[in-house]
């Protein structure tokens, strides 16, 4: 085959003998290249871990466990002298987290409720539509957290009281700043006679 490779290049004149010699290199250099590419293609498609049938990323527990687990969840009549950090629940101070459209205000108090501190997101320098964001909820929650644990306070409760966008977020600032929390309550006021409803807008 080579031979007759060879014959056929001497038939052709000098110029066509350049044009095909160029087309075969490139079409043998990209079939290189996209066996290349399948190659590697098996090989990261073997790497992966086999599916399943619909249980990936499930874990299995023991029955046992997951009722043991179950029971320190939810409270219980003992849940109040349960000790945490060598201190009873009830004796846990509280951080205060009151959302609302507008703001997101943090308030530290002891057991008893009587205030320690409190940090807005307005004290803390965001300004108008800005403090009622979920990013400046966050900001003020991260560095609240680090004066609370400046007190000598590590573990804590927290209340939740009313909606906006910084309600979760609020929560996870507290945990990115080192605070152990406890427990979350939802504290927010649900009323069985509301107000009557505006007229609706006339466009």
């Amino acid at each position: 085959m080579y031979r007759n490779v060879q014959l056929f290049f001497k038939t052709l004149s000098p110029r066509s003998e350049s044009i095909l010699q160029n087309t075969l290199s490139r079409s043998i250099s990209t079939n290189l290249i996209l066996y290349r590419d399948v190659v590697n293609r098996k090989e990261m498609l073997k790497s992966l871990p086999t599916m399943d049938e619909g249980t990936a990323g499930e874990k299995t527990k023991a029955v046992d466990q997951v009722l043991h687990e179950k029971q320190q969840m939810f409270p219980t009549s003992n849940s109040a002298d349960r000790l945490f950090d060598g201190v009873p629940f009830k004796n846990l101070p509280i951080v205060n987290v009151r959302v609302s459209h507008n703001n997101t205000i943090f308030n530290f108090t002891d057991a008893k409720g009587v205030p320690r501190m409190i940090r807005s997101c307005g004290i803390e320098g965001y300004k108008n539509t800005r403090k009622g964001t979920n990013i400046a909820a966050q900001a003020t929650a991260v560095t609240f957290g680090v004066k609370v644990l400046e007190k000598g306070f590590k573990t804590v409760r927290v209340r939740v009281q009313g909606l906006g966008p910084g309600r979760m977020s609020g929560i996870k600032g507290l945990q990115m700043a080192g605070l152990n929390i406890i427990s979350i309550t939802d504290n927010t006021k649900v009323s069985w006679n509301p107000p009557r409803a505006r007229k609706q807008r006339k466009l």
